[in-house]
C-alpha cells in the first residue's frame, strides 16, 4: 500500500505555501547559547511594555476566565465606536488584525480568483491567498534607488495587476517590513480607480506611530468606499501583542459577509478588557510615540555612523541594508544576545528589520553591530 503523502491531500495552494517565520523567542536563544540579558528587537513590540491601564484591567478579569467572553465584543466595539466616532456596527474583532485579514481572504478568495499586493509587503498576504488556493499577483515595488520611497508600494504597478478576477487588494500603510508609506492624496486616487466589487484591505497596524500630517486615516474613508476595510491592532503601540486583539472597520454590509468566517469567542476575556482600557491610556500612547521618535533618531544616527543605509520608515522599526547576506549579521548578533529579524523571505536578502527599542536596548544593539561589522 502506497504511503500517504499528506501534502497531496491538502487543499490547493498549501503545498507551495511557506509558513510565517516569527521572531526568535528570547527563552529559546538563551537556552541554546547559554546567554543572559538577551534583548529582542525582532517583532516590533513596544519596549515600554503594555499600557498600564490595560494591564491592570486584564488582571481584574483573570479570575473569570472559566467563563466564555462576550462573543459579540459589545463593550469593546462600543468603546471603539466612541474612539473613532463611527457606528459600532462598523467593527469586527479578531485575535490580532491578522485574524481579520484571514477572514477577508477566506470570505472572498478561491482557486478561480486572485489577490493583488506589493512585493516586500506583509508575508501573511501571500500565505492567506495561497491557503485559499487563489492566485497571488505581486506588483513590483518602487525601485531601490527611488528618490523618496525606495522599495515602497508602486500604486500604478498594483493597479496594472487588477483584472476581472481580482477579488482582494492588500495594502499595508505603513508597510511591514520596509516601513515605507503612502500619502493621503495618492492613496485616495488609487481607491477611486479600483472597481467597486474589489475588496481593498488597508492594513494600518503601525498607523499610530506616524506623525506626518499628510498621512491618511483610512477610517475616514469607510463611508465613501463600501469596498474598503481598514484593519488595526492593539499589538504594537498599545503593547498587547501577547493578548492577541485587533479589529477591522468596514461597512456593515461588507462585515456581514466577513463575519460569517469569524470563529466564536475569537478574542479572549482578558484581551477584550485590556483593549477597552488601552484606548483610554492617552499618556501611555504619547510616551510610546515619543520613545519611538527618539529611538528612531538614535538608531538612524548610529547606523549612519556605521555606514549603513536604511529604508525610510514611519513605523517602529527600520529596515537596514548591509551589502552582504543579512543572515550572516543576524547570526553574529544572536551570539551577542541581540535578536533582530532577517527578511530574506521578503526578497530583501541583504537587509535586517530592527525594532526600535528603549534607549539602552538601542545602544546595546549599536555596540554589538560595531563589534560584528
Amino acid at each position: 500500500m502506497k504511503e500517504t503523502t499528506w501534502l497531496e491531500k491538502a487543499a490547493p495552494g498549501i503545498a507551495d505555501l511557506h509558513p510565517y517565520i516569527p521572531g526568535k523567542p528570547i527563552e529559546e536563544l538563551e537556552r541554546e547559547l547559554g546567554l543572559v540579558e538577551t534583548i529582542k528587537l525582532a517583532s516590533n513590540e513596544n519596549p515600554l511594555g503594555p499600557s498600564p491601564l490595560a494591564w491592570s484591567q486584564a488582571q481584574m478579569v483573570v479570575g473569570d476566565v472559566n467563563l466564555y467572553p462576550d462573543d459579540s465584543g459589545f463593550r469593546l466595539r462600543n468603546c471603539l465606536a466612541e474612539f473613532h466616532a463611527i457606528s459600532p456596527d462598523a467593527f469586527i474583532l479578531g485575535a490580532g488584525s491578522s485574524d481579520v485579514l484571514n477572514m477577508v481572504a477566506r470570505a472572498f478568495l478561491s482557486p478561480s480568483v486572485n489577490a493583488v499586493f506589493s512585493a516586500h509587503s506583509f508575508a501573511m498576504y501571500a500565505i492567506y491567498t495561497q491557503a485559499c488556493g487563489a492566485t497571488a499577483k505581486v506588483a513590483d515595488p518602487l525601485p531601490a534607488d527611488h528618490a523618496e520611497m525606495p522599495y515602497g508600494h508602486d500604486l500604478d504597478a498594483m493597479l496594472a495587476q487588477v483584472d476581472e478576477n481580482t477579488r482582494v487588494i492588500f495594502i499595508a500603510n505603513p508597510n511591514n517590513p520596509t516601513g515605507t508609506w503612502l500619502q493621503r492624496d495618492e492613496l485616495k486616487r488609487f481607491l477611486d480607480r479600483i472597481p467597486a466589487d474589489v475588496v481593498v484591505v488597508l492594513d494600518e497596524a503601525y498607523t499610530q506611530y506616524v506623525e506626518d500630517e499628510r498621512f491618511p486615516d483610512g477610517i475616514e474613508w469607510i463611508a465613501d468606499y463600501p469596498n474598503l476595510i481598514v484593519t488595526r491592532t492593539f499589538s504594537k503601540i498599545y503593547g498587547l501583542a501577547g493578548l492577541r486583539v485587533g479589529y477591522g472597520i468596514a461597512s456593515p454590509d461588507l462585515l456581514g459577509v466577513i463575519g460569517r468566517l469569524r470563529a466564536p469567542f475569537n478574542v479572549s476575556l482578558p484581551a477584550l478588557a485590556a483593549a477597552e482600557k488601552a484606548l483610554e491610556d492617552v499618556e501611555f500612547l504619547k510616551q510610546s510615540i515619543l520613545t519611538n521618535s527618539e529611538g528612531m533618531q538614535q538608531l538612524e544616527a548610529g547606523f549612519d555612523a556605521l555606514g549603513l543605509k536604511t529604508i525610510p520608515s514611519v513605523g517602529n522599526f527600520l529596515c537596514v541594508e548591509f551589502e552582504r547576506p543579512g543572515g550572516e549579521v543576524y547570526d553574529a548578533l544572536l551570539n551577542k544576545g541581540v535578536i533582530v529579524r532577517p527578511v530574506a523571505n521578503y526578497q530583501l536578502p541583504n537587509h535586517l528589520r530592527i525594532t526600535i527599542g528603549s534607549r539602552n536596548e538601542n545602544e546595546v544593539l549599536l555596540e554589538a553591530l560595531r563589534e560584528v561589522l
